[in-house]
């Protein structure tokens, strides 16, 4: 009778491990900081990669509206947006890696900001299109109007914005 007693209290605590274990995962890949109705479309140069395990994040300055510069702060500083993909071997396999999309990369990916108002975002499903080297969009336009411009994502295509920012 106490190995029963025993075994079922053994159960019980595996199976209060596996729900705390799958609420923790559930709560790391939540995307309540992004603001899922806001849909902003960028065009922009990166600045660098960071290929954590758990998320690759773009870091990168968007271009302004005639494809020409980079958008600066009031300083006369580039701003700085940073975008979260999935996990660094999942978009490996579409081809964003840190080699693939060195400083200097220009790209357009849609992405949600984040609630807070910071300069940064979650890609959601979003296309995401790579301009060829030195090839920046004509005015206006994004990497996915670009003659040899390649498409890294499931959606293969830049969603409508809901919003534009501005810094």
């Amino acid at each position: 009778m106490q190995q029963r007693g025993f075994r079922n209290a053994v159960a019980g605590a595996l199976g209060a491990a596996a729900v705390l274990a799958s609420l923790s995962a559930a709560a790391h890949h939540s995307f309540a900081m992004y603001d899922g109705q806001k849909t902003y479309v960028f065009t922009g140069v990166v600045t660098r990669v960071s290929p954590d395990p758990s998320h690759l994040t773009i870091f990168f300055s968007p271009l302004n509206d005639a494809r020409t510069a980079v958008i600066r702060d009031a300083a006369g500083k580039p701003v700085i947006w940073s975008v979260e993909l999935r996990s660094a071997s999942q978009v490996a396999l579409e081809g964003v890696t840190a080699q693939n999309f060195p400083p200097g990369t220009i790209f357009s990916i849609g992405l949600h900001p984040l609630r807070s108002g910071l300069t940064g975002g979650g890609r959601g499903k979003s296309g995401l299109f790579k301009c060829p080297p030195n090839t920046p969009p004509a005015a206006g336009k994004h990497c996915d109007s670009v003659a040899g411009a390649t498409s890294h994502g499931e959606s293969g295509s830049l969603p409508m914005p809901t919003g534009t920012w501005s810094p």
